[in-house]
């Protein structure tokens, strides 16, 4: 059972936070929580947020489909981040001059499922 999860024009640069998320590609989903809730940057938080409504997600899905449920069986089949809108902001500078201050935002994508989905996907 595969289940996705998506938090959109989160307020973290792409680039901090794909540092975050190649920590836990590919890892039990147990042992991706616990690098995440001991990570010392700052994008780990809503990365660890996404993680948790895979999860979620995944048991939803579960329920739905009347089949047992066991969370430690769950793998991190894909995890990627995607650049959003850059909000363009302007600083003041010396001598009249304005600088331009990028603020970029991010789309975070956990995808979860069980060891056997990911042979079969040809992942």
């Amino acid at each position: 059972m595969e289940a996705k999860a998506q938090a959109r024009f989160v307020r973290v640069t792409p680039q901090k936070a794909r540092r975050v998320v190649d920590l836990i590609r590919g890892q039990n989903t147990t042992a991706a929580n616990a690098v995440l809730r001991f990570a010392p940057q700052a994008a780990s938080e809503p990365v660890l947020k996404v993680l948790e409504s895979a999860v979620a997600n995944a048991r939803v899905k579960a329920d739905r489909a009347s089949e047992a449920f066991d969370e430690r069986e769950l793998v991190v089949q894909a995890a990627f981040v995607d650049e959003g809108p850059t909000m363009k902001r302007f600083r003041p500078r010396a001598q009249g001059r304005a600088y331009r201050i990028n603020k970029r935002t991010s789309h975070i994508t956990v995808v979860v499922g069980t060891p056997e989905d990911t042979k079969g996907s040809g992942r």
